[in-house]
């Protein structure tokens, strides 16, 4: 069933967080697509906000991987492709070990390692529509 959450101001974005993660309600990868400037950072730095991480969160744009903690133990892994320039890059850092561990895992510019991704990965679209308006669909 493919599901539709919008986003009209930035002030919305934690409520939306909200709403996206109570659809799921477990840890699990999430590859998020859309142009650049969309908003998927955005959206994911309101997502780890409202599952608890209290530390600064940012694009892993140059460091391909970032790591946050959101309780004991738990962990959310925010992953961004944009920079890759071969699949080897992805091999190379050991993907595999994080999309094996259950955890958020966090994605961003999948297409480019769209072959690796596991079959259970929830894919989310992020479009901009009228008046700015961020439109995620998913499911």
């Amino acid at each position: 069933m493919i599901k539709e959450l919008e986003i009209a101001e930035l002030s919305q974005r934690h409520k939306v967080a909200g709403l996206f993660l109570k659809s799921y309600n477990k840890p699990g990868i999430f590859a998020f697509y859309g142009e650049m400037g969309v908003g998927k950072t955005t959206f994911i730095q309101a997502l780890c906000q409202e599952l608890g991480v209290i530390e600064p969160v940012s694009s892993p744009t140059f460091s391909i991987v970032n790591e946050y903690h959101y309780s004991t133990n738990c962990k959310i892994y925010h992953f961004d492709f944009y920079r890759i320039n071969s699949i080897e890059e992805v091999f190379d850092f050991g993907y595999e070990e994080y999309f094996a561990e259950d955890n958020y895992i966090f994605i961003e510019w999948p297409e480019l390692i769209e072959n690796l991704l596991p079959e259970n990965t929830i894919r989310v679209s992020i479009s901009i529509g009228k008046d700015n308006v961020r439109k995620l669909t998913f499911g």
